[in-house]
């Protein structure tokens, strides 16, 4: 059973930035897909970014130029460099892994951007 773990989020100014860092553990191989999304109340969980084992990437509009995913495929870990944050990327923040054609999510961590 793969089990994805979150890290990183917490409360920052407007203009701030934080390092999300996520850990997928209990696999064998290397993960196709590992990403992060969004969500917030009332609305549906979006995409921020998304790496594939080969480095291909993927970004929301909102997030391009600001946010920057890389990952450790050797250790299954993903992380999302956020920068130039603005109160609307508050948001819990989700990892999820695609790992042999299952999808796998964490738990979440609270992003808040707020003065």
């Amino acid at each position: 059973q793969v089990q994805v773990v979150e890290s990183g989020g917490g409360l920052v100014q407007p203009g701030g930035s934080l390092r999300l860092s996520c850990v997928a553990s209990g696999t064998t191989g290397s993960i196709a897909l590992m990403g992060w999304y969004r969500q917030t109340p009332g609305k549906q969980r979006e995409l921020a970014a998304v790496m594939s084992s080969g480095g291909a990437t993927n970004y929301a509009d909102s997030v391009k130029g600001r946010f920057t995913i890389s990952r450790d495929t050797a250790r299954n870990t993903v992380y999302l460099q956020m920068n130039s944050l603005r109160p609307e990327d508050t948001a819990v923040y989700y990892c999820n892994s695609i790992h042999r054609g299952r999808s796998y999510w964490g738990q979440g961590t609270q992003v808040t951007v707020s003065s």
